[in-house]
């Protein structure tokens, strides 16, 4: 079946676009498609730095004939009903409708055909339509046009069936604001800026991307990440060292270039006593460099830089170019190194005053003053946590954000600190707790396990959490522009991974001693209150990806208070194989018969029955038996959950269900007495 082809050249894409440009050009492609009734088999779509295409296979030649039925006014309704309807479908006598039974009577129904159209004379308007408010982040204007685009259009490709769609007028009528107006249409392109500038023709998609090849120009994004991850890799094998994974980076690089081409370059010897984060950082984020390793996994002095173009010199001149920028990049990089050694960290503290944390909320260093407060206190939960250690290590937390590299290079901060309380001569456990202490910044980063990184890392989530939760800063719907959910996650994953007997309520407790805004006692039990119950929403979501039911959280949490989250997860996975057993599935329907009997009861007879059975009134064996065994289970599963063994305390259980089955099927619940 025919193919639609379109492609739109234009000057250079930003790579952070790209990929989802290709998406919204797809999607937008076939939304128009359907709502047109054409069908499809298939779309794909395609992005280089240069282009954006869709192409769509499987499109029928014409559009399918439709027929719509309308009904009308009941046959013998007054003349202005009649005439209103046949108005409203573009009819002029009754001679044009059928009459038909239809429920209680005879209705005038509009039959409207409406023969389909040759799917050349559609897509031209579809295109428009989908290229006309093109969603761009950012879009902008250029010569004398006011139509916007991300940059400026160089030409538009539509073919399709093997033919070059008409547009004819199409739209014109906008003139300077219609982007299809303001680049040339037909079947050509052109390939690499350099290598193949030169306009060709294509035929179809199959010939479009071959062509592409022999131009210089790799279509699909993937595969230019393929050539460039190779390419890289082989080209550090040959020096005996390896290409350290950065996928975001390659991702990045391969939005760049059309026509990738590995070189290596290095760093000058002078600059190796930087820290290998803050080169990295300096290749990576300025220059879109990868960095190398040796064999023993140290950095090594030199890089791997992807040029777009195949030089005549091999390339001599692009990596020559690249270390003199490099140089000066890195040479700040040293400065700073060496400037901010010249003062301790600290005497760096008293200025953190000046930084404001929150308007509401003091200044940075008025924060540093609680964590030092509540490290301490948390260090009693931490095993193994010194607590003038903890304390220490929280006064020096932040300092580094007043340093000239954090201010270059603000994701080094923490990592920075550390390596300037070593420099220091701080202890181990300092200067490791103040890079630690912004673990884990999401589900895939590591979790602190250093006593003192740990205590360090839940004061400041906890801190923060409490007080802007205080200040009634939470996150609502989509919206969490404090990251707070994250900040609950990281505490839930440290409380966890490092099974911290911490219950959420003395946490929280703890944080609020400080005195940051003006608050009764009931305004602080209500906001830990709300702590709690956005704690146990995250820890569903934590829970949810091991595949732990929510509903199973739920019914924990609602326990007596439960606010132990070790504990509190050894019950869920106690639970939660138990319920899947056939005693634990058929427990629980008996439980929520007897729940619901004592409800009727209690909201008929206005009073609580939640007292021990009258064992006097006990008449029939089976009630009996129940009453008798419910006892030694109580006793039993008391002892169990006492030294929370909930898997043992679930097996005690289970042996309610013989008499509990024996109870409902020969006892009369709704007896008289």
């Amino acid at each position: 079946m025919p193919e639609l082809l379109l492609e739109l050249l234009s000057e250079e894409i930003p790579a952070r676009m790209q990929a989802q440009a290709a998406e919204d050009l797809e999607r937008r492609v076939t939304e128009g498609l359907k709502s047109a009734q054409l069908a499809f088999t298939a779309s794909e779509s395609y992005v280089t730095p240069r282009r954006l295409a869709v192409v769509v296979d499987g499109i029928p030649a014409r559009q399918p004939d439709l027929r719509e039925e309308r009904r009308g006014p009941r046959v013998g309704a007054p003349d202005r009903a009649i005439q209103g309807f046949l108005k409203a479908n573009g009819l002029t006598t009754l001679d044009q409708c059928e009459r038909r039974e239809a429920g209680r009577g005879e209705f005038w129904f509009a039959v409207i055909a409406q023969p389909g159209r040759p799917s050349a004379e559609v897509l031209p308007g579809l295109l428009f339509e989908a290229l006309l408010q093109f969603p761009w982040q950012k879009s902008m204007r250029w010569g004398q046009y006011l139509a916007r685009w991300v940059r400026p259009l160089t030409s538009i490709l539509t073919i399709f069936d093997g033919r070059t769609l008409d547009f004819g007028n199409l739209g014109l009528g906008l003139g300077h604001l219609n982007p299809i107006a303001v680049a040339p249409i037909g079947n050509r392109t052109r390939g690499h800026r350099f290598h193949a500038p030169d306009a060709f023709e294509v035929r179809s998609f199959e010939d479009y991307r071959n062509k592409l090849l022999a131009a210089h120009v790799v279509l699909d994004a993937a595969e230019r990440q393929r050539r460039i991850a190779e390419a890289a890799g082989a080209l550090a094998r040959q020096h005996g060292l390896e290409l350290r994974a950065d996928p975001a980076l390659l991702a990045e690089v391969a939005g760049l270039v059309e026509w990738p081409v590995a070189l290596m370059g290095r760093i000058d010897d002078r600059f190796m006593d930087v820290p290998s984060e803050v080169l990295t950082t300096a290749m990576r984020r300025h220059q879109k460099y990868f960095s190398l390793t040796r064999p023993d996994g140290s950095l090594a002095p030199n890089f791997i830089v992807v040029a777009n173009i195949e030089a005549a010199d091999g390339g001599k001149s692009i990596v020559a170019g690249n270390e003199r920028v490099l140089r000066a990049r890195l040479a700040d990089a040293k400065f700073f190194w060496d400037q901010d050694r010249k003062r301790r960290l600290e005497d760096r503290v008293p200025a953190l005053d000046g930084i404001v944390f929150h308007a509401k909320l003091g200044s940075v260093g008025q924060k540093v003053a609680r964590l030092q407060t509540l490290a301490a206190e948390l260090s009693e939960f931490v095993p193994g946590c010194d607590r003038d250690l903890a304390r220490s290590a929280a006064l020096l937390a932040k300092a580094d954000l007043t340093t000239g590299m954090v201010g270059e290079f603000p994701e080094l901060q923490g990592i920075m600190g550390r390596y300037y309380a070593h420099d220091e001569g701080e202890k181990p456990e300092i200067a490791d707790a103040i890079a630690d202490h912004y673990a884990p910044a999401g589900p895939s980063d590591r979790c602190p396990t250093r006593p003192v990184s740990v205590a360090l890392a839940l004061a400041d989530r906890l801190d923060t959490l409490f007080w802007f939760f205080a200040i009634d800063e939470r996150p609502t719907g989509s919206k969490d522009p404090f990251a707070l959910r994250r900040a609950a996650l990281g505490a839930i994953r440290l409380i966890l991974e490092n099974r911290l007997r911490l219950p959420l309520r003395t946490a929280f407790g703890l944080a609020a001693q400080a005195n940051v805004v003006a608050m009764d006692e009931a305004r602080r039990r209500a906001a830990i209150d709300e702590l709690v119950a956005f704690f146990a929403d995250r820890l569903k979501v934590h829970l949810r990806e091991q595949g732990v039911r929510h509903d199973l959280v739920t019914a924990v949490f609602s326990v007596s208070g439960e606010d132990d989250l070790v504990r509190l997860v050894s019950r869920v996975a106690a639970l939660a194989p138990f319920l899947r057993s056939d005693d634990g599935a058929n427990l629980l329907t008996a439980y929520r018969r007897a729940a619901n009997i004592v409800r009727i009861e209690e909201r008929k007879d206005g009073k609580s029955y939640d007292g021990a059975a009258a064992e006097a009134a006990l008449a029939q064996a089976e009630e009996i038996a129940l009453a008798r065994r419910l006892a030694e289970v109580g006793k039993g599963t008391g002892a169990e959950l006492a030294r929370e063994d909930f898997a043992a305390a679930m097996t005690t259980l289970s042996g309610l269900r013989g008499p509990v089955d024996a109870f409902f099927d020969h006892v009369t619940v709704n007896v008289d007495d």
